[in-house]
């Protein structure tokens, strides 16, 4: 069996691990330049809210670039991922629509992409069940996600299935045997969780009858080294917080944002995320979307001021959104082609689920 979680995380998280991680991601960028058919790619959101830049830059391009590159990729909408922390669910078939039109937008292919949400595939939830006995309350406890949140909740009872969090999301890596996995360091723990559980569930139960292969593979992270870009008010970019350009709004409501973002009182532009956070963070943004160095554009602007800054901001935020806003237009007009792709997206993520838990019944002797 392998080492405890408690152990695994914090090797995960030890600056010798993430060292080793970033190493073994440019070997995996290698071996995708010479066959892409070898992996298989997971990944996915939580239908809270419209997305915005901060995902598009985050994720979504490298979602795009994977898929461009020929790697097999797979998308889950964590729908029941939304009620870990919150009393309901709100308008979530209204944001399970939206983040699809998302992607298609900035450019997901539905033709070579599995598009699903996780609600709708039985098969893939079921897997909950026996994953939950290889894994204990300590172990699940110490996950960095189900400790923030235990720390923010005060007096409020932690729900079972935020505790479980973790192991939902071993559940969707596992499911359609993803071999990788597009990750933050931030996000390595729950990678740990999901190699420790399919370790553990080879230990205990083997290979299924007449096969010498495990029935899982150990998922690989492929580390993203995105720059993180923070909302407009100099704190961490959420959609609770208004603080973000959504990639569905329109030039002007772009405009009106970016004119109310937080600067400083220094005219001078410079790069400097440490000393001036919210002026550096404007900066990345033009930077990222005019594919260039920070310091460039730093010193570009120089004596403009944050009003330069800002308008900078804005003209090269509208110009790189604006095919991805023409084409969610187009998609919007036409509801009956986004039920379609979410429709043949369950069928296949269904008839991958029931595979896989056909071979784990096998190898628990459950098939009956």
């Amino acid at each position: 069996m392998s080492s405890s979680f408690g152990e695994d995380l914090e090797k995960s998280t030890s600056e010798a691990s993430l060292a080793h991680t970033r190493a073994l991601s440019e070997k995996i960028e290698a071996a995708i330049k010479r066959d892409p058919s070898e992996f298989r790619v997971l990944t996915g959101d939580r239908p809270t809210g419209n997305l915005h830049i901060g995902h598009y830059f985050g994720s979504l391009k490298n979602r795009v670039r994977l898929q461009k590159a020929g790697v097999e990729t797979w998308i889950v909408i964590a729908d029941y991922q939304v009620i870990t922390d919150r009393d309901g669910v709100g308008p979530l078939k209204e944001r399970v629509y939206s983040l699809l039109t998302d992607y298609l937008a900035v450019g997901i292919d539905p033709e070579r992409a599995v598009i699903f949400p996780h609600s709708q595939i039985p098969e893939l939830n079921e897997l909950m069940l026996p994953f939950l006995s290889l894994v204990t309350d300590a172990e699940l406890r110490r996950n960095p996600t189900v400790k923030s949140e235990l720390d923010a909740t005060g007096n409020r009872p932690m729900s079972g299935l935020m505790l479980t969090y973790p192991v939902h999301q071993t559940a969707d890596i596992l499911f359609c045997k993803a071999n990788l996995v597009p990750v933050g360091k931030d996000q390595l723990p729950h990678l740990e969780q999901a190699r420790v559980i399919a370790d553990r569930f080879e230990a205990r139960y083997g290979h299924p009858s007449g096969s010498e292969e495990p029935v899982f593979a150990r998922p690989q992270a492929l580390l993203s080294e995105a720059a993180s870009v923070l909302g407009l008010d100099g704190t961490k970019m959420s959609k609770s917080r208004g603080n973000t350009v959504e990639l569905k709004m329109s030039a002007d409501e772009t405009a009106k944002r970016i004119k109310k973002a937080v600067t400083d009182s220094e005219r001078f532009i410079t790069f400097d995320p440490e000393n001036r956070p919210e002026v550096s963070n404007l900066v990345q943004i033009a930077a990222m979307c005019q594919g260039r160095d920070p310091y460039e554009v730093a010193a570009e602007i120089g004596n403009g001021g944050g009003g330069t800054l800002k308008n900078v901001v804005t003209e090269s935020l509208n110009e790189t959104l604006a095919p991805i806003r023409a084409r969610r237009s187009e998609l919007e007009k036409d509801p009956q082609f986004l039920t379609d792709v979410l429709r043949c997206g369950i069928e296949a993520a269904r008839e991958r689920a029931a595979a896989t838990l056909d071979e784990v019944h096998t190898s628990m002797n459950m098939n009956y």
